[in-house]
């Protein structure tokens, strides 16, 4: 179904355009839905299996995210972005709601679960692409920065709001019930993309004929090269790519794994995991609103380079925090300058790609949080293992910093601006 073309309009703020309310009341059902969803899968392969089998399970929906992803990006590039996140979360909708009523009529084995994981993780790798890609279809130049701050506050949303209510879904009918719960939050989503009209863009001679509602033609890997070549050569995006993994990498593992380890060590127990996690949330979320209600921060290539420099000195200081308040303090301070440099990140991505090649930037630039880092996650576990949870923590805030400093002696990306 080809989609209708917005005309020509005076701008409005993002938070006030109908277009980026639509978009991100399903981002936001869609991203709650996952909570939902992750939560009732590992009730039900906890209620099945020993923990070992249940943290497989868990993980195995990593694996064709991190093979696929690129992959997923071509497809949104080449099928449209808005027709690829319809067809994705349609296909959640059917396999959780699926998932429920096996679960209603029997108790399947293990191998059901791991099947539906592989089944979500790679849905997974073509939804994030195109969600990435999105924005710029809905939403003016000068309004994405501010979109990704509200997608940012309804990420948050969605992990605040999902572990609750897929707990409460689990009590009251057990998987069976949160599965479904879940299902039909991603059938929320389906009718406010499908009222999604998409603007014409400035490149839109560009765009792969598959955003024109004909069908794509070559070779996929022939698109990936093109999308890799198009990142080697901007003088931008090239560096931006390499610090966000660098940042990715040296972040996800230690937080991960590495707050857990820090609360356990230091007697915290579970009540202080929650609150590490709050603090965290809170502090990304206040960036997050910054940037919504700003809708730019400017010296943006600057700033970025240093709220990471400046995040991995505080994501070191969690190791040596003594008490609880002073780590719930620090992991706000974490969460304030992670969400600005992340937004920034996400910000700049949108604003200096060209549409084209938008969904396969998406999906490098989602390669290293998504794919690659939660694959370390065992090692990281390992690390602290052998060496103790400070060194890890000191570690990865030593990446961090580097993938900051980078940004900084990068002249080309230290200069990006955010448009006005």
């Amino acid at each position: 179904m080809s989609a209708a073309v917005l005309t020509a309009a005076p701008p409005r703020p993002a938070h006030r355009d109908p277009q980026v309310l639509r978009w991100l009341g399903a981002y936001t059902a869609s991203t709650v839905g996952d909570s939902v969803y992750y939560l009732a899968l590992s009730w039900a392969a906890v209620s099945s299996g020993s923990p070992a089998q249940a943290g497989l399970v868990m993980a195995v929906s990593a694996v064709p995210r991190a093979l696929l992803l690129l992959f997923g990006g071509v497809i949104a590039d080449r099928l449209g972005p808005r027709r690829v996140v319809l067809a994705s979360d349609t296909a959640r909708c059917l396999m959780t709601l699926g998932l429920a009523a096996v679960l209603l009529a029997t108790s399947p084995g293990l191998w059901l679960l791991a099947a539906a994981a592989l089944v979500f993780g790679a849905v997974d790798a073509v939804f994030l692409p195109a969600v990435g890609a999105l924005p710029p279809r809905i939403a003016a130049r000068d309004q994405l920065a501010r979109v990704q701050g509200l997608r940012g506050l309804a990420y948050r949303m969605g992990s605040v709001l999902g572990a609750p209510l897929g707990g409460l879904a689990v009590a009251t009918g057990g998987p069976a019930s949160a599965f479904g719960a879940a299902g039909a939050l991603f059938a929320l989503s389906l009718p406010l993309l499908c009222a999604l009209r998409l603007r014409p863009l400035p490149t839109e001679e560009k765009l792969p004929t598959g955003e024109k509602g004909e069908k794509a033609d070559g070779p996929v890997l022939r698109d990936l090269a093109d999308g890799l070549r198009h990142l080697r050569g901007h003088r931008v995006l090239g560096p931006l790519m390499i610090t966000i993994l660098l940042a990715d990498l040296g972040f996800v593992g230690p937080l991960n794994v590495g707050l857990a380890l820090l609360a356990e060590q230091r007697g915290w127990g579970a009540p202080g995991i929650g609150w590490l996690l709050a603090g965290f949330g809170a502090g990304a979320g206040a960036a997050s609103l910054l940037l919504a209600v700003r809708g730019r921060l400017p010296r943006a290539g600057t700033t970025l380079g240093w709220t990471m420099v400046l995040g991995a000195v505080a994501v070191a200081a969690l190791a040596f925090a003594p008490r609880l308040p002073v780590a719930v303090a620090v992991a706000v301070a974490v969460g304030l300058l992670a969400g600005v440099s992340g937004a920034l990140c996400h910000a700049l991505v949108q604003t200096e790609c060209d549409p084209a090649y938008l969904g396969r930037v998406s999906a490098v630039s989602s390669l290293g949080s998504l794919g690659l880092a939660p694959l370390g996650m065992p090692l990281t576990g390992a690390a602290a293992g052998l060496w103790g949870t400070g060194p890890v923590f000191v570690a990865g805030a030593a990446v961090c910093a580097l993938s900051g400093a980078f940004a900084l002696t990068v002249p080309s990306l230290r200069r990006a601006e955010l448009p006005r």
